[in-house]
């Protein structure tokens, strides 16, 4: 039996693993979030209790699912006895089999790792998203409840993850349960057309807690790797769970060839990289891989849809691009300059306008493009109120105003940039940038 130590390592992994899963499956049974979290911590406390003593079972997992499940009945038992007028809930217990007293033999725990059985607790952790991703709540609700239900993080790991007072974030899951609790919505995973609205909300969120880890909005660090990697995990679980939709594999290959470029975006010293400065080579190729693979899928799904290609498949694809070109010089400007045209066709965004804007001023004068071309582009959307204080924008003008020789322009764009950024490592890129175009 290894030390305590080691013990509750091996515990912690197996619960950042199965956390989710067995929260899941006992919402389906009580219905009620708060009491699906309570029994699973639960089983998690008699673990830490039983298996120094009795040793590490063969199937954790199951164990964990099985203790879980055994207090879910062992409530819904409890509610019953205090409510024998209600026939309904009685109904309920009886389809449960709550009027089963709880077996721990081992016959039980392997029954309940059968295949069907398994593919019943997939539909539970699918459950659970939707749930935690309703459109009912914040988006800000949204993300901290995913994290803490889906990610297996603490209060305090959210709270670290998105540079928020630890009250804050724990107000905000108590009222993000109490607000799902009020509106009376049914613990089931949503069909037909209901499911394909749910859908975008789920993949906001994911696409939402990935962006916030690739470049931090605020705070000192220019990444939050937790926060990538947890949406990449809950990215790869969403794909699995549902193989037939086409955004799913879309926003999984576009983080996954985000995913390859992190460890590039910062030197040995700690300091920012962007794109075109990067040593392709730390791009990580299995990645890249998996993120093409994805896209295929995607676009091969996407070919049976009348409705076509959606945001995070034409997103993927303009990355593609990125992850396709062995060297900076080699990228194929054209080929994203398109991408991002067919992106503003279907679903434009003051955002795309700049992106495109940026991708335009690295074509050629030939292919009509160019610096000069772009910073035409850029200027108008300072009159839009989505980026009139947006960094980026400045940061681009700043970048093609220095192209063009407009060192004084570029200097000021690059410090108002800095000015509107909350990330301390952005605002010292941009100053910098800024710095280097003063007169000697």
């Amino acid at each position: 039996m290894p030390e305590d130590s080691a013990l509750r390592d091996t515990v912690a992994a197996i619960w950042r693993l199965e956390s989710a899963r067995i929260v899941a499956h006992a919402a389906r049974l009580v219905r009620d979030l708060d009491r699906a979290e309570e029994l699973a911590q639960d089983a998690l406390l008699a673990a830490l209790e039983t298996w120094p003593r009795d040793g590490l079972p063969s199937n954790p997992a199951a164990w964990l699912m099985t203790t879980a499940k055994h207090r879910a009945l062992d409530h819904l038992r409890r509610v019953a006895m205090q409510a024998r007028q209600e026939e309904a809930l009685a109904q309920d217990l009886q389809s449960l089999q709550a009027d089963v007293e709880p077996d721990f033999a081992p016959e039980l725990i392997r029954s309940l790792d059968q295949a069907a059985d398994a593919a019943h607790i997939d539909d539970d952790l699918l459950r659970l998203l939707f749930i935690a991703c309703h459109p009912v709540l914040p988006p800000a609700s949204r993300l901290a409840l995913t994290l803490r239900l889906l990610g297996g993080l603490s209060t305090a790991e959210i709270a670290r993850a998105c540079l928020q007072p630890e009250p804050t974030v724990a107000q905000r899951i108590v009222r993000a349960k109490r607000t799902l609790a009020d509106s009376g919505l049914p613990f089931e995973l949503p069909q037909g057309e209901a499911r394909r609205e749910a859908l975008g909300s789920v993949l906001a969120v994911i696409y939402l807690m990935f962006n916030e880890g690739h470049a931090a909005s605020q705070g000192e660090g220019w990444m939050r790797p937790t926060l990538c990697e947890e949406a990449l995990r809950l990215a790869r679980v969403l794909a699995g769970l549902s193989p037939q939709e086409a955004e799913v594999h879309g926003l999984l290959a576009l983080l996954e060839i985000q995913a390859s470029r992190l460890a590039a975006r910062l030197d040995e010293q700690g300091q920012p990289v962007l794109l075109m400065d990067q040593d392709r080579r730390r791009w990580d190729a299995l990645l890249i891989r998996r993120g093409l693979g994805a896209l295929a899928r995607a676009e091969a799904l996407a070919q049976q849809d009348a409705a076509g290609p959606g945001p995070y498949q034409l997103q993927a694809a303009i990355a593609a691009c990125h992850a396709r070109a062995a060297t900076a010089e080699a990228t194929d400007w054209a080929a994203i300059v398109a991408g991002y045209d067919a992106l503003m066709a279907r679903y434009p965004s003051p955002v795309v306008r700049l992106n495109r804007a940026v991708a335009v001023s690295r074509l050629s004068s030939e292919q009509g493009g160019g610096p000069a071309v772009a910073l035409a582009l850029l200027q108008p959307l300072r009159e839009l109120p989505a980026l009139r204080d947006y960094p980026w924008l400045a940061s681009a003008e700043g970048d093609v105003l220095e192209r063009l020789g407009r060192r004084e322009e570029a200097r000021v764009a690059f410090e108002r940039a800095a000015a509107l950024s909350g990330n301390a490592q952005d605002q010292a890129l941009l100053r910098a940038r800024a710095q280097a175009l003063k007169p000697c």
